[in-house]
């Protein structure tokens, strides 16, 4: 990188951490360090939920969800806006009611000790590994532009973070997360209009939009219901929603942000706010993705993304095989550029039969390339079984540090920094403010000082850090990194937000027969987990959501009905 980027990069990141610091200077009670001061207004509410949720991963690995699998992923955000208002209307008032620390507070009055210990439980195990894969992604963009090692990058950059948590606490999040959004969102706007004006010479933005749709990447609905397709209407409307209540409502990450809220109104306008604007921010990401695409139509792409995978070939027998492939690559770039061209006569001149046949030449030669991509990436394995060679989490960064006007690749940079960041900092207090309120002070350490829990929070900060960097340094490209966090959320969260549903709505039900249910629930979407993975059983994560909810809900009305009394009190 230039020094400009550097001196971009480093004085934002660093500029953002100083003033959390200085900003929770005088912290020094468990209140203010795990709570905050309940005086954040709307808008800063709104932008730190937004800002929690969309981790680095979101800025790295979506675009290049939408250069594979063009726009389909908004989809998964549907459900985001009717979450926000029945969240409002049904949750916020019983924690603001209450006023609890944690959303798992509640559930004790409700139904007992251990219904509350175990939802606690439930929420440290998916949240714990979310940190680490929160820390890992923008690791691998260190690694990749600088040439440290992985395990080194990931301490350095997860270091940054936990420093200035560990400090300030749930307070440092919240001052610190409205710089951080405003610089995301702010090079995310600009990262657009670059892409755009990258385009070739002689290639206006309605031929890239008109390329980008007969290629079939502008496919932002899929009315069809499929249970095992993880992007269409149905599974945002549905499983999604029921994924969007439990992590806003639920997840302590996100429950946190708006009890920091001054008021009840404040904390519901703050995630109103979350959900109008998500959904374009996500499109928008998306969109990057796509006019990215469209550019590397034009500009051969690399044969593998990850070049840190590429620069160990050097020197060794498998340079030659890649070598050769990279050069039919080149071949085939060239035919597909001139039948790109005529694509786009075809389009302007609304040649409908032309178009197509265009089309379907381009979609057989990007097939021929996807191959090659394939051999490419045995060549890799077989140099270093070890390799992870997915790289669509590569394909943005990639565009960003060879393409992008000096100055701006250190923004960008800054922006995928800020996020990482941002949703870690509230990982790491959520995981802390669990741990102190739900569990150690419930049922281990009952009648000490305000200032030995503070004392505790701390080092639990620290300690939480140290288990996600940990799972960090273990955690390799699975699928795509995005995917990954939705599908670690899913598998727990359904089971979560059955809990707190059945504590809602049905109000006969007692303790014993839901802890039981959750137990049972939570083994049966693990079960369907690796079914699906395995081929045996097809179904979307996303359908995990439901499913869990439901399952609680079911089994604790037939457990109230049918076993006995002296059976479910003693749980």
């Amino acid at each position: 990188m230039h020094l400009l980027d550097w001196i971009v990069m480093l004085g934002t990141l660093l500029g953002i951490v100083a003033f959390g610091i200085w900003k929770t200077r005088h912290i020094n009670s468990v209140q203010s360090y795990l709570k905050g001061d309940r005086d954040l207004p709307w808008w800063t509410i709104g932008l730190s939920i937004m800002a929690t949720q969309a981790s680095a991963i979101t800025f790295l690995s979506t675009p290049g969800q939408a250069y594979e699998d063009g726009m389909r992923f908004v989809q998964f955000y549907f459900g985001m806006p009717l979450a926000m208002v029945l969240l409002c209307i049904f949750v916020l008032p019983h924690y603001y009611r209450l006023n609890v620390y944690t959303a798992y507070e509640y559930l004790e009055g409700r139904f007992g000790l251990g219904v509350r210990t175990l939802t606690a439980i439930l929420f440290l195990i998916q949240r714990g590994l979310a940190a680490g894969i929160t820390i890992y992604a923008p690791a691998i963009v260190l690694s990749a532009i600088l040439g440290w090692s992985l395990n080194f990058t990931i301490l350095f950059t997860g270091g940054v973070v936990i420093l200035y948590t560990v400090i300030g606490g749930t307070k440092a999040v919240s001052v610190t997360q409205k710089q951080q959004m405003i610089v995301m969102l702010g090079g995310l706007f600009i990262a657009a209009t670059i892409s755009i004006l990258k385009l070739p010479e002689g290639v206006s933005f309605n031929d890239a939009m008109g390329v980008a749709g007969k290629l079939g990447k502008l496919n932002l609905v899929d009315f069809k219901f499929d249970p095992s397709n993880r992007y269409n209407f149905w599974s945002g409307m549905i499983g999604a929603l029921f994924l969007f209540m439990s992590y806003f409502g639920t997840d302590q990450s996100q429950v946190q942000r708006y009890l920091s809220g001054k008021s009840l109104t404040e904390s519901r306008l703050g995630l109103l706010f979350n959900g109008i604007f998500k959904v374009p921010m996500q499109f928008m990401i998306l969109f990057v993705g796509i006019m990215v695409f469209v550019f590397f139509q034009f500009t051969r792409p690399p044969l593998h993304f990850n070049q840190s995978n590429v620069a160990r070939l050097k020197d060794t027998p498998a340079e030659q095989k890649y070598n050769k492939l990279e050069t039919e690559q080149a071949t085939l770039f060239e035919v597909r550029q001139q039948e790109m061209r005529t694509l786009i006569a075809a389009n302007r001149q609304d040649n409908e039969s032309a178009a197509s046949a265009s089309s379907e030449r381009i979609q057989e030669l990007l097939r021929m390339e996807r191959g090659l991509r394939k051999e490419a990436a045995d060549v890799i394995l077989e140099q270093n079984p070890k390799a992870q060679t997915r790289d669509t989490d590569y394909v943005f960064i990639t565009f960003v540090t060879q393409y992008m006007p000096i100055g701006l690749v250190g923004l960008l940079l800054a922006v995928i920094f800020c996020a990482a960041m941002s949703s870690t900092s509230s990982e790491l207090t959520a995981l802390a403010t669990t741990t102190v309120i739900d569990i150690y002070r419930r049922s281990f350490v009952k009648n000490q000082t305000d200032h030995h829990y503070f004392l505790v929070s701390k080092w639990l900060t620290l300690g939480w850090g140290v288990v996600a960097l940990l799972f960090a340094a273990t955690a390799g490209l699975f699928e795509n990194l995005i995917q990954l966090v939705n599908i670690i959320g899913s598998v727990f969260y359904g089971v979560i937000l059955g809990i707190f549903f059945s504590a809602f709505f049905l109000k006969k039900v007692k303790g014993g027969p839901v802890f039981l249910a959750a137990l049972i629930s939570q083994a049966l979407v693990i079960v369907l987990y690796f079914l699906d993975k395995r081929g045996i059983f097809p179904i979307a994560f996303l359908w995990f959501n439901l499913i869990g909810c439901a399952a609680v809900m079911l089994l604790s009305l037939l457990f109230q009905a049918f076993i006995p009394k002296k059976i479910t009190k003693s749980i």
